[in-house]
Order: C-alpha cells, then sequence, then structure tokens
C-alpha cells in the first residue's frame, strides 16, 4: 500500500519535473524570441537612420540641381509679351503679364485725355523728368499713341496695385480728379497717363515699359519701339 501511495507521488514528481523542463525550455524559447526582436529593431533603425540620411542627401542635392537647370518658366520670365488690342473699345482696359507684373493697356477717351492737362498743377513730376519711362514715351501722355496708355500697374511706393479710376470728381477723390488709378494701400493717387500727385507716399510716376507696335492693333511688352527718340 505504502509502494502504492509513492507511485502516484513518484509519477507526480516526474511530471512536475517534466514541467518545470517543459516551463523552462519555454523561458528559453521566449529569451530567444525577444533576442531576435531586439536584433530585428535594431536593424530596422539603422537601416531607418540610413534611408533618412539618403533621403537627406536627395533633399540636398535636389535645389542645386534645380539651380543649375531652371525651368522654361524661368527661362521666358523675361521674354516679350504680345498684346492683341483689336477688340479694346474706347475706356476700357486689358491687362497682360509681362515678368510676373501686371501690364495695363487702356484705351483713353478724349475725355480722359483732356482731363491730363486739367491736373499738371496738382502733380509731382508732370514732365516725367525721372526716368519712369522709355524717352519715346517723355511726353504729355506718356505713350506713342496719345490714346493707347500702357503701364506697369505696380504702385511705386510699395508695390500694390493701385484701382481704376475712370469717373471724374467722386466724392472720395475729390472735385479736381479727372480719372486715374488710386492705391488703397495708403492713398497714392496717379493721372490717366500714371504721373503721381503731390502729397501721396509713392515718390515717383507710374512705370512704363518698353514697348512697340508689331502691327496696328498688336503691342510687344518687353522690345523698345523703333520711334526711340
Amino acid at each position: 500500500m505504502s509502494a502504492d501511495k509513492r507511485g502516484p507521488a513518484g509519477r507526480g514528481s516526474q511530471g512536475s519535473g517534466a514541467a518545470s523542463q517543459n516551463h523552462g525550455a519555454s523561458g528559453a524559447d521566449s529569451s530567444f524570441t525577444s533576442d531576435n526582436i531586439d536584433r530585428g529593431r535594431r536593424k530596422l533603425l539603422i537601416g531607418g537612420t540610413a534611408l533618412v540620411g539618403g533621403l537627406g542627401t536627395v533633399a540636398l542635392a535636389a535645389p542645386l540641381l534645380s539651380s543649375m537647370s531652371p525651368s522654361a518658366r524661368a527661362l521666358s520670365a523675361g521674354a516679350p509679351a504680345e498684346a492683341d488690342i483689336s477688340k479694346l473699345e474706347p475706356g476700357q482696359m486689358m491687362i497682360v503679364e509681362w515678368r510676373g507684373k501686371p501690364v495695363w493697356i487702356i484705351n483713353r477717351t478724349e475725355k480722359a485725355l483732356a482731363g491730363l492737362t486739367k491736373v499738371v498743377d496738382d502733380l509731382r513730376d508732370p514732365d516725367s523728368n525721372v526716368p519712369q519711362q522709355p524717352p519715346y514715351a517723355q511726353n504729355e501722355t506718356r505713350s506713342i499713341k496719345p490714346a493707347i496708355m500702357v503701364m506697369v500697374g505696380v504702385c511705386t511706393h510699395l508695390g500694390c496695385s493701385p484701382t481704376y479710376r475712370p469717373e471724374v470728381a467722386p466724392p472720395d477723390l475729390g472735385a479736381r480728379w479727372q480719372g486715374g488709378f488710386f492705391c488703397p494701400c495708403h492713398g497714392s493717387k496717379f493721372d490717366f497717363a500714371g504721373r503721381v500727385y503731390k502729397g501721396v507716399p509713392a515718390p515717383i510716376n507710374l512705370e512704363v515699359p518698353p514697348y512697340r507696335y508689331a502691327s496696328d492693333t498688336t503691342i510687344v511688352i518687353g522690345e523698345d519701339s523703333e520711334a526711340a527718340a
């Protein structure tokens, strides 16, 4: 009877030992798996660092390559711009982009042209002595043909774009206003030839770009006229 009692107990001890061995083996497997994961993570981190470093090199190289190979847009930025004025009615304005700047082309009315002589005493540089125009545009209308005005639409104060104000004597611009351009940023005023008024922030007249007539209805902005004097 005592032997029978010991037998199951012995078998139980052996089973417990086996279980202990199995647990030890399981622990060894767990430790091995953890080591593998740690090594895998280290490889991943090293690989990720190398990848980031490579991307950084590419990122640094890209601006250099870009600067060495300018885009077609950059190459054409200074190219002349053509404007078809065949449908430009008196009093109308069209805008053409040239060198990244807006260029106004206005078909001035007879009334607008007549107003140019009425504001001379109010202007800072009525004779356009500051060279803000080609020689062939240094005249009362600051243009090749009196009716057609070609002007860079950028205020000479801080670079805002003035608004087109063709009306005469509006309440906000005063009784002497004969039409022209008003800069809403800081209140600079220009007449219908782009000449700056006295007492405003803008120091000089608006710029007249070089331009020429390719035909009676086509203007080329960015090329000088043969009428240069």
